[in-house]
């Protein structure tokens, strides 16, 4: 695997992260993903040649071993996709300061330290390749916050400041971007009712579906004069 550099996906196993995987494999990337339950989706994954590793960023030590199976493994990285999330609101916990430090652990703490330690990966990559990329996916709520999911949105506007600093630390070697989805698309339980009423937040009145983020990385990964900015994929619901 040394002479590879793979595009690096968190949160790679299911929804926006596994089409996103899918669709690079097939625009000829090498793939690695970061999975924290195994999911149906890994086998065939593997199948086509993602490399798939468990990694778990809500503590400092998951971090930090997912950091030395990269550095002891590739020589460098054309792109890492910041995908993994979490989704917790103030009213499923008990205890408020475990949630914020929760949120801002995986949202913003995990993409610093990553960003920082495949820093010399980036950089080889540019070298070699000519380009290489850091993609964070923040949300819609960083533009106007959320009363159901205070500390959520809080460490996802934090992601997006990330994007702001890293863009100047690493110019003009490796550009940084954000992508901000409002609905792409909707879960199995969400009821008739609650996507009628989601609709209802947008101008075009739709979910897009996963291939719409999918587009969008494929654009920022094709881009060669891009950096420091944030792809918002909210359907109009800023003007609603």
């Amino acid at each position: 695997m040394l002479n590879k550099m793979p595009v690096l996906i968190t949160g790679g196993a299911q929804r926006l992260g596994l089409a996103c995987a899918k669709a690079l494999v097939s625009d000829g990337y090498d793939v690695v993903i970061t999975y924290r339950t195994k999911r149906e989706s890994i086998p065939a994954l593997e199948e086509v040649g993602v490399h798939c590793i468990q990694a778990d960023f809500s503590t400092h030590k998951g971090v930090e071993n997912f950091i030395q199976e990269i550095l002891e493994n590739y020589q460098g990285l054309r792109a890492i996709i910041h995908n993994a999330s979490e989704w917790q609101t103030e009213k499923e916990v008990t205890d408020l300061a475990v949630l914020m430090e929760k949120m801002w652990q995986i949202h913003v703490f995990a993409p610093y330290r990553i960003n920082l330690a495949f820093e010399p990966l980036l950089c080889a990559a540019s070298e070699s390749l000519g380009m290489a990329d850091i993609i964070h996916i923040t949300d819609y709520v960083v533009e106007k916050g959320s009363d159901n999911h205070i500390a959520y949105a809080s460490s996802k506007a934090g992601l997006a400041n990330l994007t702001h600093s890293f863009s100047k630390r690493f110019a003009p070697h490796v550009k940084v971007n954000s992508i901000a989805p409002s609905l792409l698309m909707f879960n199995e339980q969400d009821d008739i009712e609650y996507k009628q009423k989601a609709r209802k937040k947008m101008l075009l009145s739709k979910e897009p579906g996963e291939q719409e983020g999918v587009l969008s990385i494929q654009y920022l990964l094709r881009s060669r004069y891009m950096t420091g900015r944030t792809l918002s994929l909210d359907g109009g619901r800023h003007l609603v």
